[in-house]
């Protein structure tokens, strides 16, 4: 039997960059981003729906009973661990039911897809190896991104987990990571990794073993701490011998019904993996390639600047920067913050030169996006994902309840950006900024609030004013009363709209000017949010104080 190769054994190869022909200082990539960028898109969608079964899959009734003497330990079909090793304990437990049932599930069902997953595992495995070393955890816990995600940076779950470590959003946070409308760092593999160390050392401290601590993984310390309280006031024999923080304890527990189905098979899901990928030609799957191992240079960013301006600037294109940052939800940066962007290796010298020599009014580029018939802000905000505010500052002469047909409105996304490739923008945005759960299908309603209008209901439902006055047999001037229940959604109303149409012709966005006549009635952060400038840097080019006075007619500098 053939050991997998060691990590160090990858070889240290930068990441291929696409040729590109350059023109003077320009550089035009060579690779159609679109095309790109559909294939990510059409491969993580084949991950999602093998991930999903993998979390619902579980044997027929009699299964079990049918496998015969198959899961005793030295029966004559029991897998037999020769020539290699791992540093959990999988000997211990290669025969139990559920174990064999899972080694089934990823030849069969799973084959395609858990084939490909062990392609891209040379990719990242010596940055999680490293990282769980460095944490004192064994390396073969890298097998719990297998099972969590196939090391996809972009897999989501039903339950809004989302990267290649399936953090909700309250766990990342908690562990240091950004999650909001702008970057996701959940999908970072290089903090995502880190987060999931820590998470997964202060699991195993708090339960002392590496297996209760993989369930807690799964379904949260409080569970699994409660099913070990219930488990040692039960009448379980075994306890006599065995104590509740070792590994033997995970499957006292699979044998109770103090855990989830899911988090039950998670140990088996991890075993079984494990045992499939350190030997895959033995199970039927092709060794994976020695592929180049997650690597990169970086540059900082000091604003908001689109990963297209920076691919063309590298020599490269926007899937290779994609992959390497795909924290980043609109293909920006975000504004008013200095960021780390990865490049490929070799590329970063250039880059910074290129980008320093670049004017600021070019570093970010917009989609442009036509209004049509009954299109409200709202609406155009949920189908990209941006917020109306940031609509409104790139757009600032244009009234939100004045939309014409036919205008065109700067939508604040890379033209790479596809909504498809990354999650609905409702699972990181706060749940206060999403319309109604009933406004996708059927009849939904609202109770009307204190301080709401006809205006700001439609504007939060996607809807036109006079369609939302129509249901409600409601005249142009009725006003609302609070606690009066409303439709804002009227059974297969609008829903036979026409889709809105997008143009990805780049927008360079106007350059801010470079001074500023205060008017009656500014204030210093009323024009630093207008000029997307943070007030600190405004009092500093103008050397005014905190609280120094804006008379009307001072010329501010604004750079």
């Amino acid at each position: 039997m053939v050991d997998i190769p060691a990590p160090a054994s990858v070889p240290n190869t930068p990441a291929p960059v696409a040729n590109a022909t350059r023109t003077g200082d320009s550089v035009a990539p060579a690779l159609a981003v679109d095309s790109a960028l559909s294939v990510v898109s059409a491969d993580s969608a084949a991950d999602e729906k093998v991930l999903e079964d993998l979390r619902a899959a579980a044997p027929a009734e009699g299964a079990a009973d049918e496998r015969g003497n198959r899961a005793s330990v030295g029966g004559a079909e029991a897998v037999e661990v020769v020539a290699v090793t791992w540093d959990i304990d999988v000997t211990s437990f290669l025969s139990h039911e559920r174990v064999q049932y899972y080694l089934d599930f990823f030849q069969g069902p799973a084959r395609e897809r858990f084939g490909a997953w062990l392609q891209r595992m040379p990719r990242y495995e010596p940055l999680i190896r490293a990282r769980l070393a460095r944490q004192g955890l064994p390396g073969d816990l890298l097998y719990l991104a297998l099972i969590e995600s196939g090391f996809s940076n972009s897999a989501t779950s039903r339950a809004r987990a989302v990267g290649m470590w399936q953090f909700m959003p309250a766990t990342g946070r908690s562990y240091g990571l950004r999650v909001d409308r702008w970057v996701d760092e959940r999908r970072d593999p290089v903090k995502a990794t880190d987060a999931a160390a820590r998470h997964l050392d202060d699991l195993r401290e708090r339960f002392g073993s590496l297996y209760l601590a993989a369930a807690a993984y799964n379904a949260g310390g409080g569970k699994v701490s409660r099913g070990l309280r219930r488990l040692g006031d039960g009448p379980v024999e075994e306890l006599a011998d065995e104590e509740l923080t070792s590994d033997s304890t995970f499957f006292l527990l699979y044998d109770t019904r103090y855990l989830r189905r899911e988090t039950k098979d998670y140990v088996p899901k991890l075993i079984a993996a494990a045992i499939i990928a350190k030997e895959p030609e033995k199970y039927g799957f092709t060794r994976p390639a020695l592929l180049p191992p997650f690597a990169y240079d970086s540059i900082v960013v000091p604003d908001a600047t689109g990963l297209d301006v920076i691919a063309r600037l590298a020599g490269t294109d926007v899937a290779a920067l994609r992959e390497l940052n795909p924290q980043f939800l609109r293909l920006i940066t975000p504004p008013g913050a200095r960021s780390v962007v990865r490049l490929p290796i070799g590329t970063a010298d250039i880059t910074r030169a290129r980008y320093a020599d670049l004017p600021a009014g070019r570093r970010v580029t917009f989609k442009e996006h036509i209004v049509r018939s009954g299109e409200t802000l709202g609406h155009i905000g949920r189908r990209y994902g941006v917020p109306v505010t940031d609509i409104r500052a790139a757009n600032r002469n244009v009234a939100p309840n004045h939309l014409r047909l036919g205008m065109t409105l700067i939508i604040p996304v890379s033209p790479a950006f596809d909504p498809r490739a990354v999650a609905s923008a409702d699972e990181v945005a706060p749940r206060r900024a999403r319309g109604p759960v009933g406004q996708r299908a059927g009849t939904a309603w609202h109770t009307v609030r204190r301080g709401e209008s006809w205006w700001s209901i439609a504007e939060r439902n996607g809807v036109r004013v006079g369609d939302l006055q129509t249901w409600n047999d409601a005249g142009p001037r009725e006003r609302l009363r609070i606690g009066q229940r409303i439709r804002v959604r009227s059974g297969g109303a609008a829903q036979g709209r026409s889709a809105p149409v997008a143009r990805s012709t780049p927008h360079v966005v106007p350059t801010t000017p470079a001074t500023y006549k205060v008017k009656r009635g500014d204030t210093l952060s009323g024009i630093a949010v207008r000029y997307n400038i943070p007030a600190a840097d405004l009092r500093r080019l103008n050397g005014l104080s905190a609280d120094a006075a804006l008379p009307a007619g001072k010329v501010l500098k604004l750079r």
